[in-house]
Parts: C-alpha cells; sequence; structure tokens
C-alpha cells in the first residue's frame, strides 16, 4: 500500500504541510504519556518506517535518528502520570498530542492522529486507525515517541530500581506487578492503573541510587 496516500490527499486539496501525531504509553502503570508531532518531506520516503511496535528496539533507535535528521519539524512532549491520575488516560493522551501539533516550530496545514482521536486544535485533522502503519508520517511519529519514552523509562529505571522499567517500559509484567507487590509504588506509578496491585507497602520512598 502507499503509506503516502493520505498526506497526499490533503496535499492535493491545498495543504501542503501534514503533521502526523502518535502517542507511546497509554497502556503502562507508570511513567508519562509521551507524544510526537511531525512534518515529514514526502519526495525521499525513509525505507523501514511502520508501526514502531513492529520494529526491533535497535531498527527504532536507527530511525528515530534519521527521522528527526530529516523531519521538516517535529515535537515531543510528555504528560505525567500525575496529570493521568486527574483527568484520565484518554484526555491526558489527548492533550498531549494537542500540545505536540500546538508547540511545533513550523504550523502544519493539516494534522493525522492515529487511532480515534479528535483533537482541539484549530486546523483540519483525519483520524486513522491503526494510522501508524498505514501512514508515513504517523508511523515517523510513533517511531520518536516510542523511542523517546523507552529512553526516559530505562532513565528512570536506575532510580527505581525494582520494577524492571529498562525492560518493560512500565508496562504491568510479571516482574513489574511483582515488584509493585514486594515494595509498593514508587514516585512514577499511576496510582488508577496500578494500586490494584498493593499487597504490602502503600507506597516506596523516592532512591537515591
Amino acid at each position: 500500500m502507499d503509506k503516502t496516500e493520505y498526506e497526499r490527499k490533503w496535499q492535493e486539496k491545498g495543504f501542503p504541510l501534514v503533521a502526523g501525531v502518535d502517542e507511546v504509553g497509554r497502556g503502562p502503570l507508570a511513567g508519562p504519556v509521551v507524544c510526537c508531532a511531525i512534518i515529514m518531506p514526502l519526495d525521499d520516503l525513509i525505507e523501514g518506517v511502520d508501526d514502531s511496535k513492529k520494529l526491533s528496539a535497535k531498527k527504532r533507535e536507527l530511525l528515530s535518528e534519521e527521522i528527526k535528521q530529516r523531519a521538516i519539524a517535529y515535537r515531543i512532549e510528555e504528560v505525567s502520570h500525575t496529570v493521568i491520575d486527574e483527568i484520565n488516560i484518554l484526555q491526558a493522551t489527548r492533550l498531549c498530542m494537542k500540545r505536540a501539533v500546538e508547540h511545533l516550530p513550523i504550523s502544519p496545514s493539516c494534522v493525522l492522529t492515529d487511532g480515534n482521536m479528535t483533537l482541539e486544535v484549530s486546523l483540519p485533522q483525519e483520524s486513522i486507525v491503526k494510522g501508524d502503519a498505514k501512514s508515513y508520517t504517523i508511523g515517523c511519529a510513533s517511531i520518536v515517541a516510542k523511542v523517546y519514552r523507552d529512553n526516559l523509562m530505562k532513565e528512570m529505571a536506575k532510580k527505581y530500581p525494582y520494577y524492571g522499567f529498562e525492560k518493560n517500559a512500565g508496562y504491568g509484567t510479571a516482574l513489574h506487578i511483582q515488584g509493585i507487590r514486594e515494595h509498593g509504588l514508587c514516585e512514577i506509578h499511576r496510582k488508577t492503573f496500578s494500586a490494584k496491585f498493593l499487597e504490602k507497602a502503600e507506597r516506596l520512598p523516592p532512591s537515591d541510587t
């Protein structure tokens, strides 16, 4: 399939700068949700761009660097675990996407979003189910967001070593859940997601390790 079909359709309508936006981190028990909005040139496509979940970690790292170097503009935004607990993950994701689009250093003409997500922005927009696999621009955004968040969670693993964040990126693996039951929640856990796994300590004090 032509992964630039959606972008070219909008360009033919008179919207030359098509931004793709995607998120990563809706499902984890800990850490922020991360979104990337990106505008890519469509005359020289990067080979291998796809849904970030289908790619190896090494391939994602290499692609992310190339994507950022070639991008016309991109922006990465985070919404914290605290805000996720306050307004729920759907609203936090929508807020994160909105910020990423609005803070692009170059204003896009329109926006393509992954999934079934309508953003409160003043631009024309289109939601594409499985857009990270169907749209080149959304695919690029998904890769950049995934690599950024994975690296962030690897850093968090140094501070909170009991949960395997360097391997699971905050998702609810058996090792992660065991860590919660043995050590309680750490500072970056989403309480609305993870409190049900508590059996002993309610909260682990911030670690200096």
